[in-house]
């Protein structure tokens, strides 16, 4: 499944098809983006995007599950 910053804006239908997925998110960048001028919310954009990747990223280079122990 993709996430919310996947989705390319600049493309009506990804940007419709994120609306729909996440609605909440959606309203809430809506929100942010009348309070934010246009610089600073694409530098929140692409920060909160890099930082999602980082965090997924690892979790798909898994190939087996591994048990940590104490």
């Amino acid at each position: 499944m993709r996430s919310f910053y996947d989705f390319n804006r600049s493309i009506p239908r990804e940007r419709e098809e994120q609306y729909n997925l996440y609605p909440e998110m959606a309203l809430y960048h809506i929100a942010l983006r009348e309070e934010l001028g246009e610089e600073e919310y694409n530098a929140f954009y692409s920060a909160e995007k890099e930082a999602q990747q980082r965090f997924i990223v690892p979790m798909y280079n898994q190939t087996t599950p591994q048990w940590t122990t104490a």
